[in-house]
């Protein structure tokens, strides 16, 4: 199951640091995503082949008249829970220049900020028990059929509120080779001063890539190129 870090503890120690899959397992033993019984629509969901072209634009400004997104619902396989019950749902839509950062260089935002909607599940499969969180989607980057995005978990059953998790994405279904990729699932660990490894904070659109593949559902990835900032007013 997945486990992530603990906001009341300075820092939250990997339990088995001797081995990677340790430190996987131990990152993972104790939360779950999207209820399985909820998804059971994923499996119609299929990839659209051409959403992943950059579109025309038919904007007077020449930006994009579609915004770049990823979508749908997928129970995946995750190797070192290969019984367990896994669900991650996805609707998420750049949404550039519009999350403010007063006094910085990105005042007016990035074009990579983004808005929607992350829920994922993991059904226990020794114990029948369903872990589920939701988190709002903060920051969406496309390239081709590839998406990474992150999200700030709004209600969660394993006690991570408020913590950033990052997503990678593959497009496609089981048979068309869709993947997925999770922050606490193989990656995101660092080294404290004491020699220790520990899960650090998750920045923006930072992903692992999509190292779990789609067994049911899939994805759609619309990629859209960067849009460069719009001039400020009287310019």
């Amino acid at each position: 199951m997945f486990r992530m870090r603990n906001r009341n503890r300075a820092g939250v120690r990997v339990a088995r640091a001797t081995a990677a899959g340790g430190l996987a397992l131990a990152a993972l033993a104790g939360v779950a995503p999207a209820s399985a019984t909820g998804t059971a629509s994923a499996d119609s969901t299929s990839a659209d082949s051409t959403s992943a072209d950059v579109i025309v634009s038919d904007r007077h400004d020449g930006r994009p008249a579609r915004p770049a997104s990823v979508s749908g619902s997928a129970r995946i396989s995750y190797v070192f829970s290969p019984e367990d019950e896994i669900w991650f749902t996805v609707d998420a839509q750049a949404a550039p220049y519009t999350h403010r950062y007063p006094g910085t260089k990105a005042a007016n935002g990035l074009p990579t900020d983004a808005r929607g909607t992350v829920r994922y599940s993991h059904r226990d499969a020794a114990s029948g028990k369903v872990y589920s969180a939701e988190a709002d989607v903060d920051c969406l980057s496309t390239g081709g059929p590839v998406a990474t995005l992150t999200a700030v978990v709004s209600a969660s059953e394993t006690g991570n509120a408020k913590e950033r998790i990052g997503l990678s994405i593959y497009q496609g279904t089981g048979r068309e080779g869709g993947r997925v990729g999770f922050s606490w699932g193989v990656a995101n660990l660092d080294v404290g001063e004491d020699g220790k490894p520990y899960q650090p904070v998750v920045g923006t659109c930072m992903a692992p890539a999509p190292f779990a593949p789609v067994l049911r559902g899939g994805f759609t990835v619309h990629h859209t190129e960067l849009a460069p900032p719009e001039p400020d007013a009287g310019e």
